[in-house]
């Protein structure tokens, strides 16, 4: 078994992400392939994300789901902005952006 894993790196509101994408894991092939995404912040180096706390996240899902958003890059970049809608996120931005007297 070959592996090809596709590399490639975004910039997403001010941090460097990552992204490794293996479009046939464990080999898999057909309508129920499973396709492996992988996230990791470098600049700053583990900045949380809205979907991990430590900067990094492993993911699977559907292949065909990946090609239907347009491609890993595509996928991720639309993930990102989905979650980074929650209260949760957005509360944790607000945060970062104040400064404390304590």
């Amino acid at each position: 078994m070959t592996r090809s894993i596709e590399t490639h790196r975004i910039l997403w509101r001010g941090i460097t992400i990552e992204i490794r994408y293996e479009e046939r894991w464990l080999d898999s092939d057909g309508p129920y392939s499973t396709a492996h995404l992988e996230l990791r912040t470098l600049e700053p180096e583990r900045t949380p994300l809205p979907m991990t706390e430590t900067g990094y996240r492993s993911h699977f899902t559907p292949a065909a789901a990946i090609a239907e958003a347009g491609g890993p890059v595509a996928f991720v970049k639309e993930w990102l902005d989905h979650a980074a809608g929650s209260k949760a996120w957005k509360d944790k931005e607000a945060a970062a952006r104040q400064m404390t007297l304590f």
